[in-house]
This record gives structure tokens, sequence and C-alpha cells, in this order.
């Protein structure tokens, strides 16, 4: 049988709950402060000028300044904040299901504290890193044509690539299968004026050096899909170094492109090529080739079948080795997860003017061929 509460208990009690309902106001504020900041943003991205004012005042020196900080870590402070949070949360939960027990009325105050927070956190997210979506995009600064392609154009370029595949893939180390074979961690460590080459044709890609952060959580990162992301509180890349390394080094290029203010996932995707093959390291050089012919062949097998078969017939025996591993690793997680997390992420892209989504990853084909094409 459960005792009564005592009269100081009670007492008690009614004080904490009188603090209670008066301390929900602050939240409120500071709730409807954020939603503000969200308005303001939504208002100002109509407007391309406004935008590319902020990301250069605002938005790049604030991220190139945390990056900073958090750069001499070893370790993803991203990962690192994310785990606090959550245990954070998990011991709120616990701490909050006590007080209802105990008879404090505190249930309102936290969900308002918790989606203020969730709202200050949107907005962050918005100012260091959505802005991008809205200003002058490196296409437009590269001067890109992208207007549409012929299949010849495509075939062309696929061809190309898969010429630069055959010529590169003798000059990294392979296992005795043949495969690639490169440690994470080596390709990780050989950052430094990865973009120098690239910044010589795009100037305004140039920026400071960060380090590509190797995740703890690389196999969750698997499940769910992803290689590598940044996180636009910190400006900080983390990548997935339990994946096959033949296309680490490309997606650290990739993410380097974000850090560098490349927002849309497709434009990325073609810096990141572009800054691979730039380089003059041969284990970048070759990932970058790979990378970008996958893509050409993926666009060309929708476009033309019989092409597409006669240039996969081209590439050499290591190339495809490499191939044949990456789609067994990751063949391994297909699955529910995977498809939560694609759905998730796709509306997050949405969100933020990206029409094509998820399947953004694949648009880089047009700046390839505007690029690259030998025609």
């Amino acid at each position: 049988m459960q005792e009564k509460p005592t009269l100081r208990q009670r007492l008690r009690a009614r004080t904490e709950n009188k603090a209670s309902a008066t301390g929900v106001k602050l939240p409120l504020l500071a709730l409807a402060l954020g939603l503000a900041a969200l308005g303001l943003f939504r208002w100002a991205q109509t407007d391309r000028a406004r935008m590319d004012a902020f990301i250069e005042r605002v938005s790049m020196p604030y991220k190139r300044l945390f990056s900073a900080l958090a750069d001499p870590l070893p370790f993803s402070l991203a990962e690192l904040l994310c785990t606090l949070g959550v245990l954070w949360l998990l011991w709120l939960l616990v701490r909050t299901v006590r007080q209802m027990r105990a008879g404090h009325r505190v249930l309102a105050r936290r969900l308002v504290s918790l989606a203020a927070l969730a709202v200050w956190i949107y907005a962050l997210v918005c100012g260091a890193w959505g802005v991008h979506y809205y200003g002058t995009s490196f296409a437009q600064k590269a001067g890109l044509v992208t207007d549409g392609m012929t299949v010849e154009q495509l075939h062309a370029t696929a061809v190309w690539f898969a010429e630069r595949v055959n010529e590169t893939a003798h000059t990294v180390p392979r296992d005795e299968n043949g495969r690639f074979c490169v440690e994470p961690g080596d390709i990780l460590a050989d950052t430094a004026g990865l973009y120098a080459g690239i910044t010589e044709e795009y100037p305004f890609l140039d920026g400071p050096d960060r380090r590509a952060k190797p995740a703890f959580y690389s196999l969750l990162m698997s499940a769910a899909n992803f290689t590598g992301y940044i996180f636009p509180p910190l400006g900080e890349s983390t990548l997935n170094v339990d994946a096959p390394a033949v296309f680490l080094p490309v997606t650290v290029a990739h993410e380097f492109a974000h850090q560098r203010g490349v927002a849309a996932e497709q434009e990325a995707n073609f810096v990141g090529v572009a800054a691979c093959v730039a380089s003059g390291r041969p284990v970048y050089v070759y990932s970058g080739y790979l990378f970008g012919y996958l893509h050409l062949a993926n666009a060309l097998y929708g476009a033309d079948y019989a092409l597409w078969e006669q240039t996969g017939a081209l590439l050499c025996p290591e190339a495809i080795a490499d191939f044949e591993a990456n789609n067994a690793y990751w063949d391994r997680f297909e699955g529910l997860t995977a498809q939560v997390m694609e759905t998730t992420y796709d509306a997050f892209l949405q969100g933020y003017g990206q029409e094509l989504g998820i399947r953004s990853y694949g648009a880089c084909v047009d700046l390839l061929v505007a690029r690259y094409c030998p025609l």
C-alpha cells in the first residue's frame, strides 16, 4: 500500500507546481523566437542575393570557426555530441517519470522546452547549411551548362571514364584477389591539400583544410545506407570506415565539398570526383574515376542498354572486382532500416527544394558530361 505524502511533501509539491506553471513561460518564449527565426529564413530564401550575403558574412565564417575548434580532435565531435544528447534525453525521461509519480507537474514545461530546443537546432541547421540551397549554386559559379545531353555525349563520357579507370586501376595497392586494398586510416590521413588541384580551376572552392573523422558508429551508418555526413552545427565531416574503402577517398572529397559551401548532393558528387581527379594522388584519382564511371554507367543503363553493355565490357578485371566487393558489402544491409533512413533523408532534401530527393546523388551526370565529355 502506497503511503500518503506528508504535509511537508504536499507543500513542497504545491510550491514546485506553481514554479512549473510559471517556468513554462520562458520555454514558450524560446519556442516563439525559434519559430520566428525559421519564419525569417523562409522569407529570406526567396532572395538569392540576400542568401549569398548571409552565406559569405555569417554562415561560412561560423562553420570555419567551429570546424577549426573541432579539427584537432582525433575523433568525431559530432558523434560525441549526439551520443551525449541521446544519453541526456534518456536521463531526462527517467527524471520526468519519477517527478510525475511524486506529484510534480513538469510534463508541460519539459515538452515545451524540448520543442523549443528542437526548433532552435533546426534553425541552426538552416542557418549553417540550408542557406546554401538558396544561394548561387556551384554550377552557376563554375559556368557549367547542364541544359541536357545526347546519348552519344553520355556514352562518350562513360567510355572516357572507363579508360581512365583502367589506366589508374594498376596504380593502387591490391590484395591477393585483385581488389583495392588501402587502409581507411591511411586514406583519411592523406587529406591535407586535397583541394589544391581543383581550386586552380574553381578558385571559389578555396578554404581551410579540415580533417576527415572516422565514424565510431560506422556499422550503424552502413545499416542506414550512409557513407559519410557533415554535421552542420560544427562543419565537421564524419566518414564510414566500415564500408569498402575503394569509394572512401571520393566520399571524403564529397564531404569536403559540403564544408566549402556546396550543398546540393549532385554538385557535391561532381566536385568530389573533380577534386580527386585533380589531386594527383593515385588512391584518390582512381576512386574519383571509378565513382564518376559508376554514375555515368547507371545513367547509360537507362538511356541505352546496348551501349551500357559495350561500355561495361571495357572495364579491367581489377575495377570489376572492386565493384563486386562493394556490391556484396551493401547487399548485406538491404532492409527496413536503410529504407526508413532513405525516406527520412529524402524528405530532408526535398524540404530544401531538392526535388530529386535522394535521387539527386546520381544527378551529377549532367555536370560530368558538361566538364569531361571528349566530343
